[in-house]
């Protein structure tokens, strides 16, 4: 691919970094993508599957297809994108900088992959809730011995630890993210649609702070004619090119 001169002189340059991922990294890595015309979304299944409403109806049927898309991110792996990132983060924490990384995807691929700094505003599937004390654990279990699984605390039901349909973000993770796009000086979004509110703000944010930005993502989207740089392909091949040019 084509990388432009400026975008690789201005990667050397930035010392303040904010990554915001979505599905389509995770897609790299084998893991089905929940939007668009082949996602895994559609109403029936938002509404089973996605919402407290859902879940309190049939805790069991829900945790089934969670089980099996956990079962799917415990197969994978992080993909050269997700290494890169890692790379990148190094190369700025040597020289008094930072890149942290606000991801759309439940699945702890950037943690795998040995990022340090990562805030998940839709959850995490490796976290388990209990629906009655809240309590909150970290499993990597793919194969539950009993559906739903229950709180070893109290018994209660546990409900995986996501953000569903008509929840909101975190408040913490909400606040971390309007932050970094504040403090930037490169915005960069990797595999995302740019549709999807609040996340799809965030770089408008930065935009407005004055940092640079850029989109590595395999398709145009509705941010393409606004940002920066646009660079469109695999991210897997896209942002190591990058970071091998840059450092």
């Amino acid at each position: 691919m084509d990388i432009p001169c400026d975008l690789i002189e201005y990667v050397r340059q930035a010392r303040h970094v904010a990554v915001l991922s979505g599905a389509g990294i995770s897609a790299e890595s084998g893991l089905p993508i929940f939007r668009g015309e082949d996602g895994l979304w559609d109403n029936d299944t938002i509404m089973r599957f996605a919402t407290p409403e859902g879940f309190a109806a049939n805790p069991k049927a829900a945790w089934e297809w969670y089980a099996h898309r956990r079962g799917e991110a415990g197969r994978a792996g992080p993909n050269p994108g997700h290494k890169a990132l890692v790379k990148w983060q190094e190369e700025l924490a040597s020289c008094d900088g930072w890149l942290e990384i606000l991801t759309q995807n439940i699945d702890g691929l950037h943690q795998q992959a040995g990022s340090k700094k990562v805030t998940e505003l839709h959850g995490s599937g490796w976290i388990l809730r209990c629906t009655e004390c809240m309590r909150e654990r970290k499993d990597r279990t793919l194969k539950f011995p009993d559906l739903p699984p229950k709180c070893p605390e109290c018994g209660g039901i546990e409900r995986p630890g996501v953000v569903w349909f008509g929840e909101s973000l975190p408040v913490e993770a909400l606040e971390r993210a309007v932050w970094l796009a504040r403090e930037c000086d490169l915005f960069v979004t990797v595999g995302t649609s740019g549709v999807v509110y609040p996340a799809a703000s965030f770089i408008m944010v930065a935009a407005d702070g004055g940092a640079k930005t850029l989109e590595v993502n395999l398709d145009p989207t509705p941010l393409s004619s606004q940002v920066t740089w646009a660079l469109h392909g695999p991210s897997g091949e896209v942002l190591p090119e990058v970071v091998e040019k840059a450092f």
